[in-house]
């Protein structure tokens, strides 16, 4: 009842009877959100199982016995931590020595709590940025109520102080980096004109200590109709601090991007790179990256996901006359099952993590004169690796292991000799002995084979009545490998559950391919991987549809939501978070334009076309019966605009149908600015 008469951008507006729900602080808005909140805290909080869980969710994320995750901090190594004694958390540093113990010794740099308190705002922190090789100056960014957007404030590490008449960027979504001790390069709100439709920056220019923002000076300039997240500049150094390269990454959109290098003149210049590629780094001149796409160069076929190493002088307009063969240019080719997930860059080796199967390996690859030399580093088997923060002046990085059943390791490797230290264990935060992981596959509507796993109790009964819930994501080259998800464990799992991941098409599992698949036009794919999974777990009688729940968010909000419009037969529940669901209007909801490299331009007469078989907002329907579905989204949240959730939420009221809406006030899209507040 409530599809557009006709899909132009007017007639979808005229079709939509909430436009209301898109003003984020409008009086229909909050009317609307305290009149939900009201219901599902009753229902939710009501519950005889709500307390319980909760305090099992809050000593899970506030306990004290979790891996400190670190990064290297001068001579140190840094952490942020959050606790139920400091929610908002502290940024603090130890010594390597020290972190190895069963007690670190911990020295606070700055405590967020006490900061908020003494400012009266709501700060949440998101991240440091260091200036190497001392890393005693550092670019702060707080957050407002956990927003994407950013206040940066220049940090001494020596006095543990704010910097008087320090770098201070008022807020917004910025892309800066350190270029030396007194200059800041910058992309960022310049006034008017210097935003593009997403609202994202187009511009960087060099800042100077002491300048105000107004005299900085261009040194790189896109154009207002760039796509994706904003132009960013990109310092790389060697392993002493001194820069290697200066870099400007331009997105044409989401996807697409060109890549600009600073010439010792001062002017840029632009790389002769495809447009879908990944810059991992600059080492001994070469720059190492990954073509996204198929690409021919010099002569030379590459695939696209495989990782390659070129001088940045043979890229260049004026091209040196170095002749380049594939088998020094090309470190690494996937078979068709692998994907490369992490790559760090050392002054003389890189290490990556490859995936193979959805499975983590560790691989490290050394230049040799007729080509690459790849080495075997140590994991254990069935498990997910990730490479955490490294040092190429120490040659080290930290790498992660975990699996489903599986607490989080966390190992330090030398890359010199290969070897993998273990630094911490995690304890185990559920009862794993009662479920066992397996690996399946279904087959979608057109044949493809879509992995997923499953984690089980050994002793389920096989009639379909196992209590099931199903993940999945399906975007923007996101993988999800086998990861420890304690809550899940504790709450679900060890009451009998059965938890299920899916890696379907529009992920990265299996590399760029694989996420093209299921773009702007393909979406659908993604949908019919997921009830496929859906179909499978039936056939097998782990569960049935009465038993089956689903889970998704933010881009997991699509698929979540075109699920249950698309296959209500098959499902009984949906937990939807921080959604995109209106997808005829997503362009118009901050940031949605930035996205239509994966979505495509619904303005676009052909892609409305296509995006409105699909859009869940527009395809509801009064009389037929859904799951219960939970949404939940937050005010603050400047990523994807909370509109989605309220207008989906509003429009299942209006049509008699079953669900719950909760929209907390803060904590952004990344949830991250409290514990105890992620715990309720």
């Amino acid at each position: 009842p409530h599809f557009p008469r006709d899909l132009s951008p007017e007639g979808v507006k005229a079709a939509d009877d909430h436009l209301a729900l898109e003003d984020v602080d409008g009086a229909e808005a909050r009317a609307f959100v305290a009149a939900s909140n009201e219901k599902a805290l009753s229902a939710l909080t009501g519950d005889r199982r709500y307390e319980p869980f909760r305090q099992q969710a809050e000593a899970i994320l506030t306990a004290t016995d979790r891996i400190p995750g670190v990064s290297f901090l001068g001579e140190g190594l840094g952490n942020f931590w959050q606790d139920a004694a400091n929610p908002k958390g502290v940024w603090r540093r130890t010594t390597l020595d020290s972190y190895r113990t069963a007690a670190p010794q911990w020295e606070t740099l700055l405590d967020i709590d006490a900061l908020a308190k003494a400012e009266g705002r709501d700060w949440v922190f998101k991240g440091a940025d260091c200036l190497a090789p001392d890393e005693t100056r550092c670019l702060i960014n707080l957050s407002d109520g956990g927003k994407d957007a950013v206040t940066v404030r220049e940090f001494d590490l020596t006095t543990k102080t704010f910097v008087e008449s320090g770098f201070v960027i008022p807020e917004g979504k910025h892309r800066l980096t350190w270029l030396d001790r007194d200059t800041l390069l910058i992309a960022t709100d310049f006034g008017p004109g210097t935003m593009t439709e997403s609202g994202y920056p187009f511009i960087v220019k060099s800042l100077k200590r002491g300048q105000p923002l107004v005299q900085a000076t261009e040194v790189y300039r896109g154009q207002q109709s760039d796509g994706g997240y904003g132009v960013s500049p990109m310092v790389f150094r060697d392993k002493a601090g001194a820069v290697e390269a200066v870099l400007f990454s331009r997105p044409l959109d989401t996807f697409r991007s060109e890549i600009w290098a600073l010439g010792a003149e001062g002017k840029p210049h632009k790389l002769n790179l495809p447009e879908r590629v990944a810059v991992e780094g600059v080492m001994a001149g070469n720059l190492i990256f990954s073509p996204d796409q198929a690409w021919s160069f010099d002569g030379q076929d590459y695939a696209a996901g495989s990782l390659l190493s070129l001088p940045l002088g043979v890229l260049g307009p004026v091209r040196l006359d170095i002749a380049i063969g594939a088998q020094r240019a090309t470190v690494f080719t996937p078979s068709p099952r692998q994907s490369l997930q992490n790559v760090t860059v050392f002054s003389d080796s890189i290490v990556a993590v490859i995936a193979d199967n959805v499975v983590g390996t560790l691989k490290r690859f050394t230049p040799s004169a007729n080509g690459w030399t790849v080495t075997e580093l140590a994991v254990p088997a069935n498990s997910a690796v990730g490479l955490g923060d490294s040092s190429k002046a120490k040659g080290q990085v930290f790498v992660s292991t975990q699996g489903f059943l599986t607490p989080p390791t966390l190992s330090l490797a030398d890359v010199s000799t290969g070897a993998l230290t273990e630094l911490k264990s995690a304890p185990a935060k559920f009862d794993a002995s009662t479920h066992v992981v397996e690996q399946f596959e279904a087959t979608s509507t057109d044949g493809t084979k879509i992995p997923y796993f499953i984690t089980r109790p050994k002793n389920l009964a096989m009639d379909g009545t196992g209590p099931t819930i199903l993940f999945g994501y399906g975007g923007f080259q996101a993988s999800f490998p086998p990861a420890y998800k304690p809550e899940m464990g504790k709450l679900w799992l060890e009451n009998g559950g059965v938890f299920v991941q899916a890696n379907i098409r529009g992920g990265g599992e299996f590399g760029p391919a694989w996420h093209q698949a299921a773009l702007r036009e393909d979406r659908q794919r993604a949908f019919d991987d997921f009830a496929a999974v859906a179909r499978d777990l039936e056939q097998r009688k782990i569960t049935s549809p009465r038993h089956l729940g689903i889970y998704g968010r933010s881009n997991g909000g699509v698929l979540t939501s075109v699920s249950i419009t698309q296959h209500p037969e098959l499902f009984n529940a949906a937990v939807i978070e921080s959604p995109l669901i209106d997808m005829l209007r997503y362009q118009d909801l901050p940031a949605g334009a930035s996205w239509i490299g994966e979505y495509g331009d619904p303005r676009i007469p052909a892609d409305a076309e296509f995006i409105a078989r699909y859009s869940a907002y527009q395809q509801l329907r009064p009389e037929v019966k859904y799951p219960r579905v939970y949404i939940t989204t937050n005010t603050r949240d400047d990523r994807v605009h909370p509109g989605h959730a309220r207008k989906f939420a509003a429009r299942l009221g209006d049509q008699g149908h079953d669900h719950l809406y909760f929209e907390d006030t803060a904590g952004g899209h990344s949830n991250d600015a409290d514990p105890v507040a992620n715990a309720r």
